[in-house]
């Protein structure tokens, strides 16, 4: 059987093994250009549970670890990737509730459960992934699970079985094998799956050497638009935390709350059959505990002076940290968008966007990163502008966690699909309509991107060098070239139309001002006397140039 404490150091194991070869994962993207974001996208995912889960005493069950593993995955969820790995794990935790130890059948109920999650979670599986690894792995232990088995015997299978659909996702999908590589998010899971085994066999958790440093490299968080700090009016100094080991199982806890709602406030209580959990604000800590203790005995009892630690936080200046804000009922709609490089998130700001999450195509924010900036937003509804095919799902798994606001995603996948978007916003249409309009919108705007090739590659035809200029027309890879002028010429003449009329080029950190002079000047010259070109330095990384035509 697989206790709690077996299942929090299987989950640690399955971070540090991952963790250590992410570099490795990363380099099997198929895509050349330099985002290599899946083994880094699932480390970081994976690496919030384990840090989430050292500090569980040994005596939980297997499902409060699950539990837990399941929520920090979730909001720590990366990318695409990042989101189905939470997700395969969401189900698995639903799948061992109400245990405190698992067995064979237990385990393979679970996997299925996962998998049954997340395949409808995506919209159009696919299948030679992650999620293809995920399935007939979990349909083998099922299969060939019999009476007597032991857990760690069915996990034997759960792995061989992964290792062999992984082998096996090249003839899946032809992308894969004209590069020669399995899938990318199919071998994470597979060293997900192996770093696990390495404990339920008895063998330990596998030492890290690279997780600390994947997981500690945390993407920014939401920049204010406004440029400045909200910081919540302390009424009382002491934030006063404890819990009470209930003497009576059907104590009233709302008893206790309203005694501690009369002496502070953000009083927050909440109760099960042993235990009274409970958070207030106050100004006497000594009148909450007295109190506290009519119900039994006190345990992990925490008091902080926040006048202090706010007085600390203000001199520190810390622009990076936001708090949660109320909703303000006088204004209706707020938005968040992802982006990276000062231009481009002042060209959002310009705009009207209250938060810019730091991130795109090298960096994808997490679940967390997004919902905390929706709810640094005062208002009822939330557009989310994603502006990356990679950070949409994380959007969305943002919005089914967000309580306090609605959240609408607008699926952008690029940068100028999200200004697009925000230029078709009208306050005066309700959301639902507005989320149509914004997403005509952006489906509108032809998008051309101009990168370098960060590997040697045979992808969609072309046989890619290193450090080729790549020229990205929506998306795919239009061809390659060694000067920039003239790829950016190239680029702009492909993405017109004969109803085109303007051209926004944004032109990134690499680009010096002199090149962008020339750069416009080349482009201008080949422009129809009909079509306007704005010319905007965006600071963004990868991308020498973001090009929007409509």
């Amino acid at each position: 059987m697989i206790t709690g404490q077996i299942l929090r150091d299987a989950m640690i194991s399955a971070a540090n093994n991952l963790g250590n070869q992410r570099q490795r994962v990363d380099s099997l993207n198929v895509f050349p250009v330099p985002d290599g974001d899946t083994g880094t996208n699932m480390s970081m995912t994976i690496g919030a549970a384990a840090r989430e889960l050292a500090g569980m005493e040994d005596s939980a069950g297997v499902y409060e670890v699950a539990h837990t593993a399941a929520s920090a995955l979730l909001r720590g969820a990366r990318g695409n990737s990042g989101v189905i790995t939470s997700l395969l794990f969401r189900g698995f935790s639903k799948g061992l509730k109400g245990k405190t130890q698992a067995g064979a059948e237990d385990l393979a109920a679970a996997l299925k459960i996962g998998v049954d999650a997340a395949y409808k979670a995506v919209m159009k599986p696919t299948e030679g992934t992650m999620l293809t690894v995920a399935r007939l792995s979990a349909e083998a232990a099922r299969e060939r699970l019999v009476p007597g088995m032991t857990a760690q015997e069915l996990w034997d299978i759960v792995v061989t079985e992964a290792a062999a659909a992984l082998e096996q996702t090249p003839e899946m999908l032809p992308v894969l094998k004209k590069a020669g590589v399995v899938d990318a998010g199919g071998q994470g899971l597979l060293l997900i799956y192996q770093g696990m085994k390495s404990v339920f066999d008895g063998q330990g958790i596998v030492s890290s050497n690279e997780a600390e440093a994947a997981s500690s490299s945390q993407a920014e968080g939401p920049a204010d638009a406004a440029g400045e700090l909200e910081l919540e009016d302390l009424t009382y100094p002491y934030c006063t935390e404890f819990i009470v080991l209930k003497e009576d199982k059907n104590a009233d806890s709302l008893k206790l709350r309203a005694y501690l709602e009369s002496i502070g406030d953000s009083a927050v209580v909440v109760d099960d059959d042993e235990i009274i959990k409970c958070h207030v604000h106050t100004g006497n800590p000594g009148l909450a505990i007295q109190k506290a203790l009519e119900f039994g005995m006190l345990n992990k009892i925490k008091i902080d002076n926040m006048w202090i630690q706010h007085d600390v936080k203000k001199k520190a200046a810390a622009a990076k940290v936001q708090n949660k804000v109320a909703v303000d009922p006088d204004q209706p709609f707020g938005f968040v968008a992802v982006a990276a490089g000062d231009g481009v998130k002042q060209l959002f700001t310009d705009l009207g966007v209250h938060q810019v999450v730091s991130g795109g195509q090298t960096m994808n924010p997490s679940t967390e990163d997004i919902l905390r900036a929706a709810e640094a937003t005062p208002c009822q509804t939330v557009f989310v502008l994603p502006n990356n095919k990679n950070i949409i799902m994380a959007a969305e798994q943002a919005a089914k966690l967000c309580k306090s606001r609605d959240i609408k995603v607008i699926p952008t996948r690029t940068i100028p699909q999200g200004l697009s978007a925000m230029l078709a916003f009208d306050e005066s249409r309700e959301a639902a309509e507005n989320v149509l309009e914004m997403t005509k919108a952006a489906d509108k705007v032809g998008t051309g991107q101009i990168t370098f090739a960060a590997r040697d590659s045979d992808y969609d035809g072309y046989k890619i060098k290193e450090g080729e200029l790549l020229g990205l027309e929506n998306g795919k890879v239009s061809f390659t070239e060694r000067d920039l002028k003239k790829a950016a010429v190239k680029l702009t003449k492909a993405l017109l139309g004969k109803e085109s009329s303007f051209v926004t080029m944004i032109y990134g950190e690499d680009v010096t001002e002199e090149q962008a002079a020339e750069l416009e000047e080349a482009v201008r010259e080949k422009l129809p006397d009909h079509v306007d070109l704005a010319f905007v330095n965006g600071g963004q990384p990868v991308y020498y140039l973001i090009i929007s035509v409509e």
